[in-house]
């Protein structure tokens, strides 16, 4: 009998263990992504949603769909991957051939499944990446070719997710130049909705490279469940959703394979970018935070780190400046207290002075009679006014009527025996080409090896590829050009942060154009728009807040809608990255004033908006009033920007209901940034009220706007 019994338990320890090797979990504090391994040695995704409180449940759930969907075997629906070998052969079939698991840091885990080919040795890796405290997902794969000859992958995606939620609801942001970001939402059907760009240098332009998929209704701030994802690559993505006969969805992220076939030579492995993303069972505003967290922690450049403020002489002077102006706006920064002063485009070229935007772009040499001290002389100035020193520059960009097209047609990405075509009077570098990369590395080299104590790079890339044509890849490899210009781009940029690693640098591409998580490795912030409307920025900064914190998004007070009052203008900048691009000078004094005490609150304040937790109140998208939360980690403290853009008369307004607070403590309510006024109490309320019950904090009036401090007693 106890032979019996010890049999028994030894079978079903056996039993047991079997299971959890079929059974791969990859896990956060609150989600789970469990992939299982069949008896024909196909890996496929068990379960992708909420982590279960028993691990091993998962043994038990049913077999999902393959986790790595290839081209030319049984599954009709779109594939993950697709590989022409070298026999003309355009099938592939993956196996399981193992897995490992490690921490790679505290709270960060990394699961790599590696699959195979048995017929022709093609390798895959699935490479997932977890946080656990931030409930966010790192996923990218990389592909291998094993083979004697090379072969050519015409997609190669960098995951693919399978969902099942009934209804699928899709909210992604579209628009144009000074259009960025705006919200659309629409439910799934069958079939296939894909968002893609193909701009080349940059991601973004008309459709934002990031999305939120609600599952069972349509997504919401504080409920539901919500998938954020985005994709850290700075050139054409796609995302794919497509639904299947079984009401099932598929999602596949990476590369836009459109003209970019890439050919791999034997022991060859293609990386494919991160596909980054994060599930909530508490709603859009949850899925935000989880990656503002994350992104601070482990992404963004310096991301833990302080954001200085600065005052930009682009509106003051445009084109048309001097190195006295230029002083001027220098004592101007010191005076509304900003940490930097920073000169935008038209301080160079010296055959073709940049005196518009139709010359000298790319030859990065002072212009002598705008600037006959250089720069130097303008870093000497902001040193003794105790400002630090910013540039503008775009190296990646070459105007035709310049020193450096004239030299070298040769590093130009340009189409033989065509007529060029240009987009914004400019054309393209082809950083493919390691001597561009040198070049492009020594303009910023150059600049800070003359002039040390330059503090600050704005970094401009104005214009998509045009003239699609690389001289240096040549006419084999013309597909390779949209990947490896951007694989360009990041060693250059690589090469910067390991020569400066403290050096902020602003990303700007006509506004919000370059607005993903790869290229935020390399940039402390990045420009959103070009339209600083106070009240479109609005839209824009909640669109873009979906995503990314506010700690890297620049955000100035311009004149832009000279409508709205520089308290409405510096209310919407302060929830931001705060600068100012204005004619300061010619201010009145009492809304110098005013600003100089923006700055200061400001500074006071930063560390709660910029490192603290967001919470969208009132969506702007819902009426004529919105309003924004911003609370530290310990819920001691809070500040709350409320808008009113153009209410009806005599609209009903419903009270603010805060978030972010702790229900059992009190908390005092002050209205600050008040115009040639004193701050003033509101009340002192717990935070249950002021959660439950709120504040009648919005008015009739048009454009206004108001802040509040929230103090915990």
């Amino acid at each position: 009998m106890r032979l019996k019994t010890l049999l028994f338990a030894a079978l079903c320890a056996l039993t047991g263990a079997m299971a959890q090797q079929k059974t791969i979990v990859i896990d956060t504090d609150r989600a789970a992504l469990v992939l299982g391994i069949g008896n024909d040695g196909r890996v496929r995704q068990k379960y992708l949603g909420r982590r279960l409180l028993d691990r091993t449940d998962y043994a038990a759930l049913p077999t999902g769909t393959e986790a790595y969907v290839t081209h030319g075997m049984e599954d009709y629906y779109e594939p993950a991957l697709h590989v022409n070998h070298a026999d003309g052969n355009p099938s592939t079939l993956l196996t399981y051939a193992g897995h490992t698991e490690k921490a790679v840091a505290d709270g960060v885990r990394e699961t790599v499944v590696t699959l195979t080919d048995t017929v022709y040795g093609t390798e895959v890796r699935l490479c997932y990446t977890t946080y656990a405290r931030e409930d966010v997902f790192k996923l990218h794969s990389e592909i291998t070719n094993r083979e004697r000859k090379p072969v050519s992958i015409e997609k190669y995606a960098s995951a693919m997710l399978g969902l099942s939620g009934g209804e699928y609801y899709l909210t992604q942001y579209n628009g144009d130049w000074a259009n960025e970001a705006n919200r659309h939402e629409q439910r799934l059907e069958y079939g296939k909705k894909v968002i893609d760009t193909k701009l080349g240098t940059r991601a973004s332009m008309f459709v934002s490279p990031f999305f939120q998929l609600a599952l069972g209704a349509p997504a919401a701030e504080e409920t539901g469940t919500v998938l954020t994802g985005t994709l850290g690559w700075t050139g054409n993505f796609r995302f794919t959703f497509e639904q299947t006969h079984d009401g099932g969805l598929r999602l596949l992220a990476g590369i836009n394979p459109y003209a970019s076939r890439y050919t791999l030579k034997k022991d060859e492995t293609f990386r494919t970018p991160e596909f980054i993303f994060t599930i909530s069972q508490q709603g859009t505003g949850q899925a935000a935070r989880n990656l503002h967290d994350w992104a601070r922690l482990h992404q963004l450049k310096d991301g833990t780190g302080d954001r200085m403020t600065l005052l930009n002489n682009w509106e003051a002077t445009g084109f048309g400046f001097d190195e006295e102006k230029l002083v001027n706006l220098i004592g101007q920064a010191r005076e509304l207290g900003t940490d930097i002063f920073l000169l935008d485009d038209g301080w160079f070229g010296e055959k073709y002075p940049r005196n518009s935007d139709r010359q000298g772009l790319g030859d990065w040499t002072e212009t002598r009679d705008k600037l006959p001290g250089g720069i130097g002389r303008l870093t000497e100035e902001a040193r003794k006014q105790g400002v630090k020193f910013g540039l503008w520059i775009e190296p990646e960009m070459v105007n035709p009527k310049s020193e450096l097209y004239e030299r070298h047609k040769d590093w130009v990405i340009t189409l033989p025996g065509r007529k060029e075509y240009y987009y914004r009077n400019q054309l393209v570098l082809d950083l493919a080409n390691p001597k561009v990369q040198d070049y492009v590395f020594s303009v910023v080299d150059g600049l800070m090896s003359k002039y040390p104590d330059i503090a600050f790079f704005k970094w401009d890339c104005n214009s998509p590829i045009t003239n699609i044509y690389s001289n240096f890849e040549g006419k084999d490899r013309q597909q390779h050009l949209y990947v490896d210009y951007v694989r360009g781009l990041y060693n250059v940029l690589g090469r910067i942060r390991d020569k400066y690693p403290s050096l902020p640098m602003m990303l700007c591409s006509g506004g919000g154009g370059r607005s993903d998580y790869e290229a935020l490795k390399y940039f402390t912030e990045f420009w959103p728009s070009d339209n600083t409307d106070p009240v479109e920025r609005l839209f824009i900064q909640w669109g873009f807040s979906q995503v990314f914190p506010v700690k890297a998004q620049c955000a100035h007070v311009t004149s832009w809608n000279s409508g709205a009052s520089i308290k409405f203008r510096t209310n919407v900048a302060m929830m931001g990255k705060l600068g100012f691009d204005i004619r300061f000078a010619e201010l009145p004094e009492a809304e110098k004033n005013f600003c100089k005490q923006a700055v200061k609150d400001y500074n006071r304040l930063k560390g709660i908006i910029l490192d603290g937790d967001r919470y969208g109140l009132v969506s702007p998208y819902s009426g004529q009033h919105t309003a924004t939360l911003f609370a530290d980690k310990r819920q001691e403290r809070a500040v709350l920007f409320t808008f009113d853009l153009f209410p009806r008369f005599n609209e009903h307004k419903a009270n603010v209901r805060l978030r972010g607070l702790d229900a059992r403590r009190r908390y005092a309510v002050t209205e600050i940034n008040r115009m040639n006024k004193d701050d003033r109490k509101v009340g002192e309320y717990s935070g249950d009220f002021l959660m439950t019950v709120g504040l009648p904090l919005f008015t009739g009036a048009k454009m206004n706007s108001r802040v509040f401090e929230v103090v915990a007693l």
